[in-house]
């Protein structure tokens, strides 16, 4: 009999389809279960499950309390604590349900990496429904506000004094308000903390047991200092010296363990600065997106995508031998420059023909209403990139951007958030 492997993802995320095709690649009879309608059709003709990634929800984790499955995997943070619930229900090896609310929850996360020793910044939350004024007046600056529950650097906006404080902290409360698919953050609280010089890293990995293994560690090249927090281009490996490297792997492994993470992938965010490495965030889950699809393992004595490690991870199998595909790899999500209507990119052609450029993928689709960050929670697409060396990588991923044109008309109606 095949492995049954049961993946939760959101229907709207980028790497079902990679999933999908990396199980039949290893014969393993791969089920969905997705926030879709029941009455939709089966993206993956294997009757797929519909499910709700609200908080907590009993009864999309009592609908699997009669099935057999021999591995859990899951693809965005929601669709990762609904698997650890029902992964500890069935008793297959996952991360613990309160590990993974922890990677949710930055106050939590924070209050846990100081429990552990790490470094973590001033910080205290703040109800929603409090006095912005008087917020602003105890905040260090200059300071970063965070909605709690959100990633990707949605909703996460710098302020520099008192006005610019207030300003964000209603820009925050707008959109946990406006947007129904937030609707379980609306009485919850945001984070303030004060603001972390430095350069940003991501590092990608498994954990076993509790153990953590990293695959990647990626170099953020473009400096991310607000007001909000797009991130752009990520290259590896990393340019750094192997102490800096070093001290970031040490972060991670006891992120990991301050965190509670036990068996699964795992994606961490971190800076680096004089001081030494400050945790951002960390997630029960991989890479987001397509920015997968720049990475590829030797293993096995084959070539391997991320996807296919983690299905093989989550059905037992030793994968600690995968080693990174070089000599360098990077992608870059395309940022979105104006609030509109998409309706046509030009020059995808030359882009593509820029030396060292694999792929490039533009996945906005024409009339589709686009929203930057910090409301916004998607990219115009993916370039992806492969050379001898990061320098070269990040060079062919800019060069490529620089041959896009894209046409964004003006919406009749956009997101106006308050202040």
């Amino acid at each position: 009999m095949p492995q049954r492997l049961l993946l939760f993802a959101a229907t709207t995320g980028y790497q079902i389809r990679v999933f999908a095709e990396a199980a039949r690649r290893l014969g393993v009879d791969a089920t969905l279960a997705a926030d879709r309608c029941s009455r939709l059709d089966d993206p993956w003709g294997d009757h797929s499950i519909a499910v709700k990634f609200d908080y907590r929800m009993p009864q999309s984790v009592e609908t699997f309390r009669d099935m057999r499955f021999d591995g859990v995997a899951a693809v965005g943070d929601r669709p990762a604590a609904l698997a650890a619930e029902v992964a500890a229900m069935l008793g297959i090896p996952f991360h613990p349900p309160a590990a993974a609310y922890a990677c949710q929850d930055k106050f939590l996360a924070r209050q846990l990496y100081q429990a552990a020793g790490l470094p973590v910044p001033a910080y205290f939350r703040a109800a929603l429904t409090e006095d912005a004024g008087a917020l602003a007046r105890r905040a260090p600056y200059p300071c970063v506000l965070k909605p709690l529950g959100l990633s990707a650097s949605r909703g996460v906006i710098r302020a520099n004094n008192q006005a610019e404080f207030v300003a964000a902290f209603g820009r925050i409360r707008a959109l946990l308000e406006k947007n129904p698919d937030l609707r379980r953050l609306r009485q919850r609280a945001l984070q303030v903390e004060s603001y972390i010089e430095g350069r940003e890293f991501a590092i990608e990995g498994l954990v076993t047991n509790g153990v953590f293994q990293a695959l990647a560690i990626f170099d953020k090249p473009d400096p991310l200092t607000g007001p909000f927090f797009e991130e752009t281009i990520y290259v590896t490996p990393s340019r750094e010296p192997a102490a800096t490297e070093e001290a970031l792997l040490d972060t991670a492994r006891r992120a990991v363990r301050a965190l509670g993470l036990y068996h699964g992938p795992a994606h961490l965010e971190m800076r680096w600065n004089e001081e030494g490495v400050w945790m951002l965030d960390a997630a029960a889950r991989p890479i987001g997106g397509l920015c997968a699809k720049a990475l590829r393992f030797e293993f096995g004595g084959t070539s391997a995508p991320l996807e296919e490690l983690v299905i093989r991870h989550a059905l037992g199998e030793d994968v600690s031998g995968a080693r990174l595909e070089g000599p360098a790899c990077g992608v870059m999500m395309i940022p979105i420059p104006k609030g509109g209507i998409y309706e046509s990119v030009e020059g995808v052609e030359r882009a593509r023909a820029v030396p060292g450029i694999e792929d490039v993928m533009v996945t906005a689709k024409a009339g589709q209403l686009l929203v930057p960050l910090p409301e916004g929670v998607s990219y115009l697409g993916f370039l992806f990139a492969r050379g001898n060396s990061a320098q070269e990588v990040e060079l062919a991923l800019r060069r490529s951007h620089a041959e896009l044109r894209f046409h964004i008309a003006a919406a009749l109606e956009t997101f106006r958030p308050s202040t």
